[in-house]
C-alpha cells in the first residue's frame, strides 16, 4: 500500500464527519460521530451517531465512503521521542519495523512521506496493547539517553502550541486524559481501513481524515471557562457549564469564530448537545465544523487541494487542522 502526501486533486468529498474518540468506549462512554455537510457558509448538522466499540467504530471506516472526517485524536508523535525511540529502542523492539522507522525518519522533504503509518505499525508490533504502549512512554526517559538532560518528558509538537493561549494535551500523555492511548488505538484504525491522511499519507481518495482539536474552538469562545461536568460535580459548578455549553451552542449557530461558518442545528438538536453534561456530543459537533472547514478550504485550493495545512508537514508529528 503506496503511502505518500495526500494531495491528489480528486473531488473534495460531500460527506462530513466529526469524531470524539475514546480509547476504550463502552454503552457509558460511546464514541460520538456527527454526520453533516456545508453549503457555502452554513454546515448542517445530519445525524448524531454513539458507537460503543472499536469494532463498531472499524466497521463505519470501512463502509464509509465520499466522506471528509475530523477526528480528536493525535496524528503523530513528538519527534525527539521518536527519534529516541530508534537510536536507543527496547531490545524486543522488532528489527523490521524497527528498521523501517529509521528509514522513514531520514526522508527528504518533497518525497512521498512513509512515517506516519510506519510508526504505528511499528508500535503495534511491539506494544502489543495500548497497555504495552503506557509501559514504552513511562519508560521514556529513564533508560533512553536523549539529551535532553532532566527537561519535561512530555512533549508537545508544536502544532499542540500553535494557536496563542490555548494547548492541546501531550500525545504522550497515558494518563488522567489518556491522549497517547487515543493516538495508539485510533491512528491505527484509519490506516487499517485506508483512509487518506493529507500531508501524511495516501490512501483512498474517497476517505479523508484529518486531526482535530475541539478546544480550539471551545477556547476561542469560552476562554477558561469549562463546559463539561458529570453527575457528582456540585449543583452551582452543573449550572455555570450549562451556561458555557448554551453560550457555545449559540456562538456555533452564529459563525461568532474565526473559522467563519455557522452550524444550523434543528431546536431538537439544539437542545441533545446542550443536555449532555459530558460534552462528548458538542466535542463532535465541533470536530464536524472543523472538518468543513477543511472541506472549504479544499475547494478554494483548486488541484492542489491544501486544506488549510501548512505546506510541510512533519509525517512523524502530524498537524492539528485550524491550527
Amino acid at each position: 500500500m503506496a503511502e505518500q502526501a495526500a494531495g491528489h486533486a480528486g473531488a473534495v468529498p460531500g460527506t462530513l464527519l466529526g469524531l470524539d474518540f475514546s480509547c476504550a468506549p463502552s454503552p457509558r462512554k460511546p464514541l460520538t460521530l456527527a454526520w453533516g455537510r456545508r453549503a457555502g457558509l452554513v454546515v448542517r448538522l445530519d445525524q448524531l451517531d454513539e458507537v460503543t466499540t472499536l469494532a463498531g467504530l472499524e466497521q463505519v471506516l470501512e463502509n464509509t465512503h465520499g466522506v471528509l472526517a475530523a477526528c480528536d485524536f493525535p496524528f503523530g508523535l513528538p519527534r525527539p521521542f521518536v527519534q529516541a525511540l530508534c537510536a536507543h529502542p527496547p531490545a524486543d523492539f522488532p528489527a523490521e519495523h524497527l528498521a523501517a522507522l529509521r528509514r522513514s525518519l531520514l526522508e527528504k522533504p518533497g518525497h512521498a512521506p512513509t512515517a506516519t503509518g510506519t510508526l504505528i505499525r511499528a508500535l503495534h508490533a511491539h506494544c502489543g496493547d495500548r497497555a504495552g504502549f503506557q509501559r514504552l512512554v513511562d519508560g521514556w526517559g529513564q533508560t533512553w539517553d536523549t539529551g535532553r538532560g532532566d527537561g519535561p518528558k512530555l512533549l508537545h509538537r508544536p502544532t499542540d502550541m500553535a494557536v496563542k493561549g490555548i494547548s492541546s494535551t501531550s500525545p504522550l500523555q497515558t494518563r488522567y486524559v489518556p491522549v497517547g492511548k487515543m493516538y495508539f488505538e485510533g491512528l491505527v484504525r484509519l490506516v487499517d481501513a485506508d483512509f487518506s491522511l493529507p500531508g501524511l499519507r495516501q490512501g483512498r481518495p474517497d476517505a479523508l481524515a484529518f486531526e482535530a482539536y475541539p478546544g480550539f474552538l471551545s477556547g476561542e469562545v469560552l476562554g477558561r471557562r469549562s463546559y463539561k461536568s458529570d453527575a457528582t460535580a456540585p449543583p452551582d459548578q452543573q449550572q455555570a457549564r450549562l451556561i458555557a455549553r448554551m453560550d457555545l451552542v449559540d456562538a456555533l449557530e452564529q459563525g461568532r469564530t474565526r473559522l467563519n461558518l455557522r452550524l444550523k442545528l434543528t431546536p431538537g438538536q439544539r437542545d441533545f448537545l446542550v443536555a449532555d453534561a459530558k460534552g462528548d456530543r458538542l466535542d463532535a459537533a465541533l470536530c464536524l465544523v472543523q472538518a468543513a472547514w477543511a472541506q472549504r478550504e479544499g475547494e478554494q485550493g483548486g488541484a492542489t487541494h491544501s486544506w488549510g495545512l501548512p505546506k510541510s508537514v512533519d509525517p512523524v508529528e502530524g498537524w492539528i487542522l485550524t491550527a
